[in-house]
């Protein structure tokens, strides 16, 4: 097997299982959990903000160990880190230990990325690299896709779902062991890279669609529940759709080298904006699926526009190039899901809608295209292609 395959499939499962299921499977159990535990809206915003936080420590933390120690020994602790939070969820007893668990397996995720930024970087061909972190990116939307089917075969048994999770994630951690690459890492952190305006732009629009992304990643079964009175079925369905739609985020290496960064970026977060107000404004069953479905496609599509971004504004350094754009991201969500949670308590949820969709909007207000690595950058991308060549 091809060391981009082995790395594509390994990271693909792995991302799927620590996004999919111990960061974003809590918006669609988030009824039940509330039915049981008797949470409350705001406070549901608060948890979800706390995983988000947990996941911007822990990426920051991964970027480091990464550089330090290789890749292979930090994503077999982020799949560790993973099971032990969903079997803290399952095994939750109060809002407490719920909150506690929740930012547990949420700070997997924030382990699991840059160790599979490094690992491509070391193993994998440098002309196949952007498609095989792209491709291992959209792993994000199988979990949620299979997360929304095991809703509905499990349907009400939220603590039995999470248990499962934390089982299927331990092998995981096995053939994170065997298959990446050893990587051993410098034995030094490089720190902070440089802000240039790459970086700072890379920031600055990363964290506005995190922002945006909670509307539905934290608040997506609450608010189909009181829009459209749906059920552990409905949710389930909706997330399915988002899961299945984020597939196509697996084309963000092939968008981006065809039509340029920018093009792929605006067009994603407008449609990201109309998927927010679809799902969020209780326009029916219908828009409501095809919403979630667009959702998905948008959010890791631009994950991976992002990606790109980061790893070839720090070339040098992969795993901390995708950590700048995948940490704005998490501190955009940090801030975005109480926000979220406190429009929807006051104003309403229409207006929480609204107006989480034009900050979506505003995230392309930044300068990207050409100036996004720099034109001489462009220059070469161009002549590549003029050449024939993968760039």
């Amino acid at each position: 097997m091809s060391p981009a395959l082995r790395i594509g499939a390994t990271g693909f499962a792995l991302i799927a299982v620590c996004y999919g299921f111990a960061r974003f499977a809590f918006g669609l159990f988030l009824p039940q959990i509330d039915n049981e535990l008797g949470i409350g809206t705001s406070l549901s915003g608060m948890i979800s903000g706390g995983s988000f936080a947990g996941y911007c420590v822990a990426i920051v933390a991964s970027a480091i160990l990464t550089e330090r120690f290789g890749a292979r020994a930090v994503a077999v602790g982020a799949a560790l880190v993973a099971s032990i939070g969903m079997a803290g969820i399952a095994l939750a007893t109060s809002p407490l230990i719920l909150a506690i668990a929740v930012l547990v397996a949420g700070s997997s995720t924030g382990l699991a990325s840059p160790p599979m930024a490094a690992a491509v970087a070391a193993a994998v061909s440098k002309g196949r690299q952007d498609l095989t972190n792209t491709v291992i990116n959209a792993g994000v939307s199988a979990g949620v896709a299979l997360s929304g089917p095991i809703a509905l075969v499990i349907t009400g048994q939220w603590r039995l779902a999470f248990g499962a999770f934390a089982a299927v994630v331990l092998v995981l951690a096995i053939a994170a062991a065997i298959s990446l690459p050893a990587a051993s890492g410098n034995g030094r952190a490089g720190g902070l890279p440089p802000m240039t305006g790459p970086v700072l732009r890379l920031i600055s629009a990363s964290f506005l669609m995190g922002a945006s992304s909670t509307a539905l990643w934290s608040f997506g079964g609450q608010i189909v529940a009181n829009q459209l009175d749906w059920g552990t079925t409905g949710t389930g369905l909706l997330w399915t759709c988002i899961g299945a739609g984020g597939l196509v985020g697996a084309l963000a290496g092939t968008l981006v080298g065809k039509f340029g960064l920018d093009h792929v970026h605006g067009a994603f977060l407008g449609l990201m904006a109309a998927s927010i107000l679809s799902v969020g404004m209780g326009l029916g069953p219908v828009p409501t699926l095809v919403g979630g479905a667009v959702f998905g496609a948008a959010y890791v599509m631009l994950t991976g526009v992002y990606l790109i971004w980061g790893t070839h504004a720090v070339s040098d350094r992969p795993a901390t190039g995708l950590m700048v754009g995948f940490l704005t991201i998490a501190v955009g969500q940090t801030v975005g899901a109480p926000i979220f949670g406190l429009l929807m308590a006051g104003p309403g949820v229409d207006f929480a809608v609204i107006f989480f969709a034009v900050v979506a909007l505003f995230a392309g207000a930044f300068p990207k295209g050409t100036l996004l690595l720099g034109d001489n950058l462009e220059k070469k991308r161009r002549q590549a292609i003029r050449q024939g060549a993968q760039y």
